[in-house]
C-alpha cells in the first residue's frame, strides 16, 4: 500500500485503517488477494472474485443445515439399558429446569439465536442484491450481522461437544445423531461463507473522494472519520463540527474514536475481575452417580482429568477457562496502561496483542458449554446425574464481561500519541 502523503492517491480513492487510522490509497489488488496496512497490520480488504455468488450460496448452505441441525437428535447417552436422547438446545433447556435461566439464554443467543440471525440476515443482504435490487434498511442489517457475528460461537460449541464426548466415553455408550453431523457441516460452511464474502459488493459506489481540512497521514488527523461499517471517509466539516452524524452511504452512526473507550473498558475489567474470583471458588457442576455427589471447581475439574491421564483435554480446559479470561485482564490492563501514559513504545505489537487478545477471548465459553451438554444428557437418575453449579453463573459472566471490554477498547488509542510513521 502506498503512503497517503505521497502524490498519487490513485483512483479509487482513500481508506483507513480500522486499527490504526492510517490512510492509505485504495489500489487494485489481485484476485485472492487482500491489502494489508503498512503500519499496523491489519486487513484492510480483499479481493474476491465472485464474492456475491459464493456468500449467497453458502448462506443458503448454512440455513438448511441450521435446519437440520436442530431438527434431529444431536446426542444420545446409553447406560444400563437406559437411554437418554437430546437436541441440540437440550444444554439451554436443561439449564433453565435447574433454575440458571440467565446461563441457559446465553447458551441459546450464542449457540443458536445469534447464529440464526447472521445467516438470515446475510440472506435478507445478498438474495435481494443476486436480482439487481437493494433491500432496505441494509446498514442497520449489515451492523447488525457484523455485531453478532463474534458472538456467533458454533466452533467453541462443537469443541464443547467433543470435550463431553471424551469425557462421558468411560461412563457410558454415546450415540451422535443426524443433527451432530448437520452440525458440523454447519461449522464448516458458515466459516466458509464469512471467508469468501466481500464486504465491497454490499455498499454502492460513490464517485467522491473526502476533502480533509488538516494535514497528516490518518483519518483524524486529516479531520476525517471511517464508518465502522461501509468503510465510507467522511469529512468532519460535514457533520457540523460535531465529529458525529450519519454515514451519507449506509446511514449508520460515525464516531471519531468509539465512545468513552477508555473509562468502559476500565469498568468491565474490574467487573470480571470481581467475577473471577466466585467463578473460580464456587462449583461449576455436580456430578451425582449413587446418590453420592462430587462438586466439581474448574481446577478440580482439570485435576481430575490428569489423574485420569486426560492431559491434552485438560490443558484445553486450563487454557480456555484459566489462562485466556486472566491472560485478556492482563493485556487489556497493560493497553490502557500505555495509552494513560501515552507510550509510543512498540505501538503495532501492541496492536497485534490486542488483535490476538480479542480473537481468542470467545474460547472461554467452552466450558459453559460442556456444563450445559453434560447437564442435559447425563439425568439418569439414581444411576448418574449432573447438576450445574453456581461457578458456572459466575464464570459465564467473567467470559461476557472480557468479551465486551475487548469489543469496547479502541485499539486506534494506541496510536493517537504517536508520531507518524
Amino acid at each position: 500500500m502506498k503512503d497517503p502523503s505521497q502524490s498519487d492517491l490513485g483512483e479509487g480513492g482513500l481508506i483507513a485503517c480500522h486499527e490504526c487510522d492510517f490512510l492509505h490509497a485504495i489500489q487494485s489488488i489481485p484476485a485472492g488477494g487482500k491489502a494489508i496496512c503498512v503500519r499496523c497490520g491489519a486487513v484492510l480488504y480483499r479481493n474476491i472474485p465472485n464474492s456475491l455468488e459464493r456468500a449467497l450460496a453458502l448462506n443458503l448452505a448454512a440455513l438448511m443445515l441450521f435446519i437440520m441441525a436442530n431438527v434431529f437428535p444431536f446426542l444420545s447417552l446409553k447406560l444400563s439399558g437406559r437411554v437418554e436422547e437430546n437436541v441440540l438446545m437440550s444444554g439451554a433447556l436443561a439449564l433453565y429446569r435447574h433454575g440458571m435461566g440467565e446461563l441457559g439464554l446465553l447458551v441459546f443467543f450464542t449457540s443458536f439465536l445469534f447464529p440464526l440471525l447472521t445467516i438470515t440476515g446475510m440472506l435478507y443482504i445478498l438474495l435481494p442484491l443476486k436480482f439487481g435490487h437493494r433491500p432496505s434498511r441494509v446498514g442497520p442489517v449489515y451492523r447488525w450481522v457484523h455485531a453478532l457475528a463474534p458472538w456467533s460461537l458454533l466452533g467453541v460449541f462443537m469443541l464443547g461437544v467433543l470435550i463431553s464426548f471424551v469425557k462421558l466415553i468411560d461412563l457410558a455408550t454415546i450415540i451422535p445423531g443426524i443433527s451432530l453431523f448437520s452440525f458440523a457441516g454447519l461449522l464448516v460452511v458458515s466459516a466458509a461463507a464469512n471467508a469468501n464474502l466481500d464486504a465491497s459488493v454490499v455498499w454502492p459506489h460513490m464517485n467522491y473522494k473526502p476533502t480533509g481540512t488538516g494535514s497528516g497521514t490518518t483519518a483524524s488527523e486529516q479531520n476525517l472519520i471511517a464508518c465502522h461499517t461501509c468503510a465510507l471517509l467522511v469529512p468532519k466539516a460535514s457533520l457540523h463540527g460535531q465529529g458525529h452524524g450519519h454515514c451519507p452511504r449506509c446511514e449508520n452512526p460515525l464516531h471519531s474514536r468509539k465512545t468513552n473507550s477508555f473509562t468502559r473498558t476500565w469498568a468491565l475489567i474490574f467487573t470480571s475481575s470481581i467475577l473471577f474470583i466466585p467463578a473460580n471458588v464456587y462449583p461449576v457442576m455436580t456430578i451425582i452417580q449413587f446418590g453420592r455427589g462430587d462438586p466439581n471447581t474448574i481446577m478440580s475439574g482439570v485435576i481430575h482429568l490428569i489423574e485420569a491421564g486426560m492431559w491434552g483435554l485438560a490443558m484445553i480446559i486450563f487454557f480456555a477457562s484459566v489462562v485466556v479470561p486472566l491472560m485478556k485482564l492482563v493485556v487489556l490492563s497493560f493497553l490502557l496502561i500505555t495509552i494513560k501514559k501515552k507510550s509510543t513504545w512498540r505501538s503495532r505489537d501492541r496492536t497485534l496483542l490486542y488483535r490476538v487478545t480479542e480473537a481468542v477471548g470467545a474460547w472461554s465459553m467452552v466450558d459453559i458449554y460442556v456444563v450445559a451438554i453434560l447437564v442435559a444428557l447425563v439425568n439418569l437418575g439414581s444411576l448418574s446425574t449432573i447438576k450445574p453449579g453456581i461457578g458456572a453463573t459466575f464464570f459465564g459472566g467473567v467470559v461476557v464481561i472480557t468479551m465486551l471490554a475487548a469489543h469496547s477498547f479502541d485499539p486506534r488509542l494506541i496510536w493517537d500519541k504517536k508520531k507518524s510513521d
